[in-house]
């Protein structure tokens, strides 16, 4: 038996060179997105302490506001009926809600859907979703900074300031440790 040389071959540097580019291109896509997921996991805030003026009335009549919320830390979920990433997280925002209630979290769902508020009572009964949920337009959208997608999950401290704003489903698991560390400082002093 002889050892015939082997013959290995290269790929065409122009193809190395696209490989690489298109690596670049979803890493430039990908970390604007993830780096807010990371942030609120390690603890660097991504809301730029904007503090949102807003006012809706929840499905079930109640008037929620940046006023009436004040004191609490509250999770802000943007989110609607036809989004499949939305639905996949309102059972852990449920979740969270129901596990952090009793030490001064809210979870208040706004709703961009435009078919109306029956749809949406409907679909949230059809889930088990309790928490309060109100219906909004693009100038609630604009008080917190504007959406990118949907979902969109924002983070408010007690005195109403945005501290984190996460895109995509993932905003559950890495807003646990910010929930917890916001819900374990301090209450602004009022002045």
């Amino acid at each position: 038996m002889t050892n015939a040389p082997r013959t290995t071959r290269r790929r065409p540097r122009w193809s190395v060179a696209v490989n690489l580019i298109a690596t670049l291109l979803v890493l430039l896509w990908l970390g604007p997105r993830f780096l807010p997921h990371l942030g609120a996991l390690i603890g660097v805030e991504s809301g730029g302490r904007l503090r949102p003026a807003f006012a809706a009335t929840t499905l079930t009549g109640q008037p929620v506001s940046d006023s009436t919320l004040r004191g609490h830390v509250v999770l802000v979920n943007f989110w609607a009926t036809w989004c499949l990433p939305c639905r996949a997280e309102m059972p852990l925002l449920q979740a969270m809600a129901t596990r952090h209630e009793a030490v001064g979290l809210v979870v208040l769902g706004l709703s961009v859907d435009r078919s109306g508020p029956e749809p949406v009572a409907r679909f949230l009964s059809e889930r088990g979703i309790t928490y309060p949920v109100a219906m909004v337009g693009r100038d609630i959208e604009t008080a917190f900074g504007g959406m990118q997608g949907y979902p969109t999950s924002v983070l408010l401290d007690r005195a109403g300031h945005v501290r984190y704003k996460v895109l995509g489903p993932l905003g559950m698991a890495s807003l646990e440790p910010a929930v917890r560390r916001l819900l374990h400082e301090e209450p602004p002093v009022p002045r």
